[in-house]
């Protein structure tokens, strides 16, 4: 990986920066990078059964969820090569389980065997989470707000779910810029503009509309999942990222795949086919509930 040098620039900044306690935005990072680096994301799993993504470029890196244990995080970002690979921050979408069930003991681990790390996540979402899962350097940031942690640029966007303050996140390192947004159920315009300027993005095709009416699930449940506050249909996600895909977007990983309510290859040709009637040549790849997928990686240029 090339990475032989820095231009300095004053106030540089991609938005406020916003901490707990803190009424004016912080400057922004005093460094970028001169040359072209690497960035990698990887899905270490994505699913009911626990969702939890590592976005990095060697040198600065966030886990986005910790809904899988901490032993499960060394396993997999091992297996992927990404043993050794930095983790500035860990961003936290919403309280549910499957996002939220190993942070408590991720933060311990990490303040052992690392640093302490920030666990970003709004005040509703801390106080929606079980004590239990609460981890100790919980910061608290307001959906909307764009900040920077460790020259990360992150952006946490609204998004419409079933719990009390859930956000997507969207991560900018130097001129690189992934987005992880899942468990919403509707298209959103503001979502559609999140995605714009993304290099990589990592977005939720739950189900299957059809597949979920004849399936086993109970009715409330169904009605839960169909519903403005649920999980986004495949072709709800179609739409999305119709309306959002730009031409720096140079890959896609369907996540959060229904086992039960949809079919990888169903979600793929769909997006595939939604990319290839925009004229944008991005790569489409599917995450797994309880294992990693080979980590995405694509050089970037800090400069866009």
């Amino acid at each position: 990986m090339l990475f032989t040098g820095f231009i300095h620039l004053s106030g540089l900044s991609a938005g406020p920066m916003v901490r707990p306690g803190r009424s004016r935005p912080l400057a922004g990072p005093t460094t970028v990078p001169l040359f072209r680096r690497e960035l990698v994301i990887c899905s270490l799993s994505s699913g009911s059964s626990g969702n939890c993504t590592y976005i990095g470029d060697g040198h600065r890196g966030v886990l986005v969820d910790a809904g899988i244990s901490p032993r499960q995080v060394e396993i997999r970002m091992e297996d992927q090569g990404l043993k050794n690979a930095p983790i500035n921050a860990v961003l936290i979408t919403h309280e549910h389980q499957d996002h939220v069930g190993g942070a408590a003991v991720l933060a311990r681990q990490l303040a052992k065997k690392r640093k302490p790390v920030p666990f970003w996540m709004t005040r509703g979402t801390w106080e929606g989470c079980k004590p239990a899962c609460r981890p100790d350097g919980a910061e608290f940031i307001e959906a909307g707000d764009a900040f920077f942690c460790a020259d990360i640029g992150l952006d946490a966007i609204p998004v419409p779910h079933d719990t009390v303050d859930p956000i997507a996140w969207r991560v900018r390192l130097g001129g690189a810029c992934a987005a992880v947004i899942t468990d919403l159920g509707r298209p959103t315009k503001l979502i559609a503009r999140s995605m714009q300027d993304c290099d990589a993005l990592v977005l939720e095709f739950n189900h299957d509309e059809q597949m979920l009416l004849d399936g086993p699930y109970p009715l409330h449940l169904k009605q839960r999942i169909r519903g403005n506050h649920g999980h986004l249909s495949n072709s709800q996600a179609a739409e999305i990222l119709a309306d959002g895909a730009g031409p720096k977007l140079q890959h896609v990983l369907l996540a959060h795949l229904s086992e039960e309510n949809n079919r990888p290859e169903i979600a793929r040709e769909l997006a595939t086919s939604v990319l290839a009637r925009g004229g944008w040549p991005a790569t489409v790849h599917l995450t797994r509930q309880r294992a990693a997928v080979p980590a995405v990686r694509m050089d970037v240029n800090p400069f866009g």
